[in-house]
């Protein structure tokens, strides 16, 4: 976190440093066993949701987007009340924008949730693919659904946070230093190929 300190017309950014903890919970690889188990149970959760998907007519067959269709009638149906489970504002981009266009949103939320479970599982850019498994857990929620989404979105808030070390144990172990982050490229966009530090890149010690 970055602060401007402007006394005596200077004006200087100065970097707020992680505490102890979170240094050693979110970027020390030690812990990485920790994030491999939360990751394969999110992933997994995730995988089993969005493969039935893939093999169901309601999702992605003959009769795609039934499915979807009443699992937004059913949202719908939560609006009314001095406190509806879902909010007037939701309500209106489930009818306006989801059931108009039910078939195409009922592939994309079973894609979705496939390939967030391999990618959690294999560990391929894991902090990506929490953030995107917590926005759908959000977007059930919003929905009126809760479920497991409560316990899924929380643990994939702490894996987003733990993008660094959480998939050592799998693929960003070696894809995320040579790819890099937009902030700070890998080796393999250096002149010549030769291996660089990566800015952010977990501590081993």
């Amino acid at each position: 976190m970055a602060m401007r300190d402007t006394r005596a017309g200077r004006s200087t950014v100065r970097t707020i440093e992680d505490s102890p903890v979170a240094r050693v919970l979110f970027g020390d690889v030690r812990l990485a066993w920790i994030w491999l188990i939360l990751r394969l149970y999110v992933g997994y959760e995730w995988l089993q949701a969005g493969w039935g998907k893939l093999h169901s007519a309601v999702w992605t067959g003959s009769q795609a987007g039934t499915a979807l269709a009443g699992f937004v009638k059913g949202a719908l149906s939560k609006t009314g009340g001095a406190n509806p489970a879902v909010q007037t504002w939701y309500a209106g981009f489930l009818q306006h924008l989801v059931l108009p266009n039910v078939v195409a949103w009922s592939y994309l939320v079973s894609w979705g949730e496939t390939l967030v479970g391999i990618g959690l599982i294999l560990g391929i850019f894991t902090g990506i693919a929490a953030f995107f498994g917590s926005f759908m857990n959000v977007s059930y929620l919003l929905a009126g659904t809760v479920s497991t989404n409560p316990i899924l979105f929380v643990i994939a808030t702490w894996l987003v946070l733990a993008w660094k070390t959480a998939g050592w144990w799998g693929v960003d172990r070696w894809l995320l230093p040579t790819l890099g982050t937009p902030w700070s490229p890998g080796y393999i966009f250096h002149n010549g190929g030769g291996r660089q530090h990566v800015a952010g890149q977990p501590s081993k010690a």
